[in-house]
């Protein structure tokens, strides 16, 4: 399952996107013990089925790949505000570890089998097989299994010749995995990655690639330093202070709100999130990820990535 953001036009004829589709929402919700809150999910700034807004030039693309027994709309954050500044991104629901919804209205959740495909290098395999997919919507050809009609101006808007990838967790291993194997990534960006993989991840990289760190740090994780050491091209390295694994996510800004209806201590709150400031957590993951691609996909150079930014104290750049 693949599900593609871009900018729209005419959206108020179009219902609004949920995060999750009700199915996969109620079957995620019920395994994380919050069965209470299926009738308080939370809505996108997206509407389903929108026309594609058209400006003369082709929409670099950028392919998410979640965490392991998450789901494509955990990371709407950052795919919303991507979309919201001229970028195609397709999230993928990686089968055998995710809560997704098929059209049909079969619900899928994450298998508990040892011999599923869902290491690192699988998640990679779906991001190159969603590549292909891209390249055929590019060429005006409808890539969708059951031939349903897509929106309007999707065919022809997307440019195979810009696209890059980012992941969170095991998805940031996956996206590591990815640009490694697959020059038609030209940057890669991991949300906090393990970077372990049977075998460890081999061959320089010559393309840009970036980490926000927080629990996978290179001083912690050798696997997440041997990874860094295969970078040739453009390599960043950040680390927000007091983030914790989830604080890259949709979760800073989804746990502030369950804490406030179940009366948690900001010491609970804390203990799920991390220290870092929710509303910083999330103006850092739209902020670094956009100037990233903005970087290597459309040559648009800022100054965020040139070091500390007064903007944002509690982000460190790792040497």
């Amino acid at each position: 399952m693949a599900t593609v953001w871009y900018p729209a036009r005419n959206v108020e004829r179009h219902p609004v996107a949920p995060w999750m589709p009700a199915g996969a929402l109620r079957a995620f919700l019920t395994d994380a013990g919050l069965a209470g809150l299926v009738p308080l999910a939370p809505l996108t700034a997206g509407h389903v089925g929108a026309p594609v807004r058209r400006t003369g030039r082709r929409l670099p693309v950028v392919v998410f790949s979640h965490g392991a027994h998450s789901h494509q709309g955990d990371h709407t954050v950052v795919v919303q505000e991507l979309a919201s500044h001229g970028y195609a991104v397709v999230t993928v629901a990686h089968p055998y570890d995710t809560y997704t919804e098929f059209p049909d209205g079969r619900v899928a959740v994450p298998l508990r089998d040892r011999k599923a495909p869902t290491l690192p290098g699988d998640f990679a395999a779906d991001l190159r097989f969603v590549l292909d997919c891209v390249e055929q919507l590019a060429a005006g050809s409808n890539p969708d299994v059951g031939r349903r009609e897509l929106p309007t101006g999707l065919l022809g808007s997307l440019d195979p010749r810009r696209m890059g990838a980012f992941g969170w967790s095991k998805g940031g291993t996956a996206t590591a995995c990815a640009t490694l194997a697959d020059d038609r990534v030209r940057a890669g960006l991991s949300l906090d990655g393990p970077m372990r993989m049977n075998p460890p991840l081999a061959g320089d990289l010559h393309r840009p690639f970036m980490m926000m760190s927080a629990e996978f740090t290179r001083a912690t994780h050798p696997e997440a330093a041997a990874f860094w050491s295969l970078l040739r091209g453009r390599r960043l390295d950040i680390r927000a202070e007091g983030a914790s694994h989830v604080s890259y996510g949709d979760n800073e800004a989804l746990f502030p709100q369950v804490a406030k209806m179940f009366g948690w201590s900001e010491q609970q709150l804390q203990d799920v999130i991390g220290t870092l400031d929710p509303d910083q957590a999330v103006r850092i993951q739209q902020a670094y990820p956009l100037a990233f691609f903005d970087e290597h996909l459309r040559h648009r150079r800022g100054h965020l990535l040139d070091g500390p930014s007064p903007a944002f104290p509690a982000v460190t750049f790792l040497p």
